[in-house]
């Protein structure tokens, strides 16, 4: 059964027939393989998979689930195989069964690359339909992951994040809810302690209450990565800022690979919708954009790690080296850190009892969904927070907004602003802070102190979004490059005074270029860097910026 697309000009595209022409033109690169009824192409988890383009019979593309099989679409003459995975390199969602015997081209991952950079339609013909199949599993929640968690449960919320905001389409058990729930757990033999559970059939593992890398694993998210190799370019950090820099890098020829600890899309990815970002009138969503972002990365071939976090860097010779958390070393002769700054947490003791159980750090569809019909507070002064209250005041009771600040105009942009004072379910709070929280599993109650007048009131209120301020995390790089009294990295002109003092020296004849650090070959690129304008399109284009600048620096290697 082919879950709906919602257009039928939609439809089409997400799964085209080829005319005899454009199947010519796609020859050169595949070799016709005869198949029989029955026969298997493809498994779930497999890796490497090729694409098929069905010259005659007919290929099933099957979804596995704890239920049983599905079939998500049946390709006929014409038509080709496929989704975004076939880009990413990531393992097999589907499995490929031979429906009705015939003949089909079969497109091995190189030759698919190949094509998609050498015939312009094709590209868009396949990059758009892998990009809207990849939509239509996530929509209907068909794929190669199901989790049995809680709404209770804050471990929960970071799976679903996790999975969510990688763009990773999964089915979702809640157990709260579903009658079911307890025969599901019996059969996989999981107690109620052990939840949430993700049952990933790509590896045929049932995981209980994994970390983020167990389950990037698991999925196949950073697998790719030759860690033997000396790269071009290593970015660590995939917002904004880190996206643009490789689809720079490997639209340009550089052997790139990309380091993300979570999830692409930084705080911009957390945006329910971006209003002011060029070229997007009717706006669009933080994730959206970052999804595309990470496809076109994996078009031009950069490669990512999903899942892995760098905690130090070999900055004494070249090629630098960077360590993973799991002991993994990534030798690379230049460096682009992008990884943005975290919002800074209420000074509350108890904030972190109720982080994913009342306290969010953003405000997208899935945390929306926790709150419909309630009263919210927002903390935060800045266009992110603004965003937020704007968005949930669509379905909450009422939106409290509480800002430290005196007034919005200095943080924000002039859209939001109009916006949020004409919005009759959203209440301004100048001057305003949080000082207590209350509940048992789950916050129940919010303390917060008008500073103006010193008077504190309490409120039955049970889901806090923190978007205030932001702090860089380089603790792990001051032993290497020169930061600025916040912790921020110092770049470009901005070394003058402090290139003197840095922890390494300055080796070069030549001053640092822009966005450079005070080590040569390492760049700031967004958020992280001292000095930076807090907006998407300023971090879009300092990481394409940078990559002019990488070239630069890798002839002096």
């Amino acid at each position: 059964m082919l879950p709906p697309i919602n257009a039928p000009d939609r439809q089409a595209e997400a799964f085209p027939v080829l005319n005899p022409a454009q199947v010519d033109r796609i020859r050169p690169y595949a070799k016709i393989r005869a198949v029989q009824a029955g026969e298997v192409l493809f498994e779930p988890g497999a890796q490497g998979m090729s694409c098929f383009v069905v010259l005659s019979g007919k290929l099933d593309i099957a979804m596995p689930s704890i239920s049983g099989e599905r079939v998500f679409v049946t390709y006929g003459p014409g038509q080709f195989s496929g989704e975004v995975v076939l880009i990413s390199g990531a393992r097999a969602l589907s499995r490929g069964r031979v429906a009705e015997p015939g003949e089909f081209l079969e497109l091995a991952p190189d030759a698919l690359r190949a094509l998609i950079a050498k015939d312009a339609e094709m590209s868009d013909i396949f990059m758009r339909a892998f990009i809207l199949r990849r939509m239509a599993l996530i929509s209907e929640g068909w794929g190669n992951v199901t989790m049995l968690g809680s709404q209770h449960s804050s471990d929960t919320l970071r799976l679903r994040e996790f999975l969510t905001r990688n763009g990773h389409p999964y089915a979702y058990v809640d157990l709260d809810r579903d009658k079911e729930a307890q025969e599901i757990l019996d059969r996989f033999g999981v107690k109620l302690d052990e939840i949430p559970v993700v049952i990933c059939s790509a590896s045929e593992s049932v995981l209980r209450n994994p970390t983020n890398q167990k389950l990037a694993d698991c999925l196949g998210l950073a697998s790719r990565i030759d860690v033997s190799r000396v790269y071009d370019v290593a970015i660590v950090g995939a917002g904004p800022a880190g996206l643009a820099a490789a689809v720079y890098a490997a639209s340009e020829g550089l052997d790139a690979v990309m380091i993300e600890s979570a999830f692409p899309g930084g705080q911009a990815g957390a945006s329910s919708k971006i209003e002011n970002y060029v070229g997007f009138p009717m706006g669009i969503s933080g994730q959206e954009l970052s999804s595309r972002a990470v496809v076109q990365a994996e078009k031009f071939g950069a490669r990512m790690m999903v899942g892995e976090k760098v905690v130090k860097i070999r900055c004494d010779e070249r090629p630098y080296q960077l360590t993973l958390e799991n002991g993994e070393v990534i030798e690379t002769r230049s460096i682009v850190l992008a990884t943005g700054a975290q919002y800074n947490k209420p000074k509350v003791k108890n904030l972190g009892r109720y982080e994913g159980q009342g306290v969010y750090y953003a405000a997208t569809f899935m945390e929306a969904q926790l709150c419909t019909g309630e009263e919210v507070i927002v903390i935060g002064g800045a266009n992110s927070a603004g965003q937020a209250a704007v968005f949930l005041a669509e379905t909450v009771q009422k939106v409290y907004m509480l800002v430290r600040g005196k007034q919005l105009s200095d943080t924000m942009s002039r859209y939001l602003i109009q916006r949020i004072v004409e919005n009759p379910a959203i209440e301004l709070h100048f001057q305003t802070e949080v000082v207590a929280l209350e509940g048992d599993s789950h916050l129940e109650r919010v303390t917060w102190v008008d500073r103006a007048t010193s008077k504190e009131s309490t409120h039955d209120i049970r889901h806090i979004f923190v978007m205030a301020g932001a702090s860089p995390s380089t603790e792990w790089l001051r032993e290497c490059l020169a930061l600025d009294e916040r912790g921020f990295i110092l770049t470009g002109r901005d070394l003058d005074a402090a290139l003197a003092s840095a922890p390494i020296k300055w080796p070069l004849s030549r001053p640092p270029q822009m966005l450079e650090t005070s080590l040569p070959g390492v760049f700031a690129v967004g958020d992280i860097r001292s000095g930076n304008v807090k907006r998407v399109a300023s971090a879009v284009g300092e990481g394409s910026i940078s990559i002019h600048l990488v070239h630069r620096a890798l002839t002096e290697v």
